[in-house]
């Protein structure tokens, strides 16, 4: 049954002079579709959208765009009744493509789609404190000795001369929990936290990437105390010897302008980065000031394997799941392969579920099998770090990369 055009004008009326009212504007798209009128339906949702992207009703209508059945139509005039008309999804991607982001890297068409995403920035509360990192003792107490003791204490930090300039690279090889220990860093100091990739600053029109980059360090100052976490920073932050006559040289140019900026007004701004491969990154990044302290994050120790191992398997259906006996045969694994582990079990539990026709529990058998099936990642990593240690370790850099291949009979 068709909505009385009164009604719609009224709510029309009512959406125009409250255009933020959210279920106001929902309950009148909901009846322009039960009346038919999707064109119209489907800008409301639109307009919705910008004010809620995660708005679930909206999507929902979006996704099916049908109006539900009317319990007062009889099941005799629901029989005769037409089929109703395949939704065009291509007209509503038309009309939708300026409401919502882009959903593939490349479809925009100018450099504006950039320039909303660096203005898209999220401090968020990172959620998570060191507490919540198993195991890594000495990487928490290097990062409380060299970060955060004197963050905590300004009183003892003015007494001895402790300068909070600079920032602190955490390296080591790749998917052994720099960014989770990033985020902990930034719940420890009760700040908010930004991570951005190379993905995120990095633009192919010219000057958009310098651009990227001081919107990024202007919303960190206006939403101090923040954490700002470089990710990759090698490929934000290469070598400007590898980089003559390329746009890429500007953009590490304007990341040391930035940072020479924050050294000077760093009030509440404190700066992290993260790097599998320190050994490229512009030597002027790691000059006193900037990232001028480094910490080595390396795979994780035995309670940090268990802890990855409850971590990825806390939500599936699992029983008699020995962690200790796991930790102990995944030395060398890193976080990452841990992760691939957990979804290689519960893959061959749920195969194995589907073979039997009733769901089976996750079991350690399942787990030992994967750890057979899947290799650790990182021999590629310490081949690279190996040759660094033994003909690139200019001034100690990479001593305590040194030590570790040594004691792991590396080196």
């Amino acid at each position: 049954m068709e909505p009385e055009p009164t009604v719609l004008d009224s709510l029309r009326k009512a959406v125009e002079s409250m255009p933020d009212d959210v279920p106001l504007r929902l309950h009148l798209a909901r009846l322009l579709l039960q009346g038919g009128q999707r064109d119209e339906a489907i800008r409301h949702l639109g307009a919705i959208l910008q004010r809620d992207p995660g708005n679930s009703d909206a999507l929902a209508l979006l996704r099916d765009p049908a109006p539900a059945a009317n319990p007062e139509i009889s099941s005799e005039r629901a029989v005769v009744s037409p089929p109703a008309p395949q939704y065009d999804w291509s007209q509503a991607e038309d009309e939708l493509r300026d409401v919502l982001p882009a959903m593939f890297v490349g479809e925009s068409e100018t450099g504006s789609a950039a320039i909303e995403e660096a203005d898209a920035y999220d401090a968020e509360h990172a959620g998570l404190t060191l507490a919540d990192v198993a195991g890594m003792t000495e990487v928490k107490q290097r990062l409380e000795a060299a970060f955060l003791a004197p963050m905590r204490n300004p009183e003892l930090r003015r007494l001895y001369g402790k300068s909070l300039r600079g920032g602190l690279l955490l390296y080591g090889p790749p998917g052994c929990g720099k960014t989770f220990i990033a985020r902990a860093v930034a719940g420890e100091l009760g700040a908010k936290f930004i991570a951005v990739s190379f993905a995120d600053i990095i633009d192919m029109f010219v000057g958009q990437s310098e651009r990227n980059i001081h919107e990024l360090f202007e919303i960190a100052r206006r939403n101090a105390p923040c954490v700002l976490f470089l990710d990759e920073v090698d490929a934000i932050g290469q070598k400007r010897s590898q980089l003559r006559h390329t746009p890429m040289r500007s953009a590490v140019n304007q990341l040391l302008l930035e940072l020479d900026d924050v050294a000077g007004h760093n009030e509440g701004v404190f700066l992290l980065a993260a790097t599998n491969h320190p050994w490229d990154v512009d030597s002027a990044l790691r000059r006193p000031g900037r990232f001028d302290r480094t910490l080595l994050v390396l795979p994780p120790d035995l309670d940090a394997r268990a802890g990855v191992f409850r971590y990825h398997l806390r939500e599936r259906p699992v029983a008699g799941i020995d962690l200790k006996k796991l930790a102990s045969l995944t030395d060398g694994y890193s976080g990452a392969d841990i992760a691939h582990i957990c979804e290689t079990a519960a893959e061959r539990a749920l195969m194995d579920s589907v073979r039997l026709g009733e769901p089976r529990m996750i079991g350690n058998p399942d787990l030992e099998a994967a750890i057979a099936e899947v290799k650790p990642s990182l021999g590629a990593w310490f081949d690279t770090a190996r040759n660094v240690a033994l003909f690139a370790n200019e001034g100690g850099a990479y001593d305590d990369l040194a030590a570790y291949l040594r004691k792991r009979k590396l080196l």
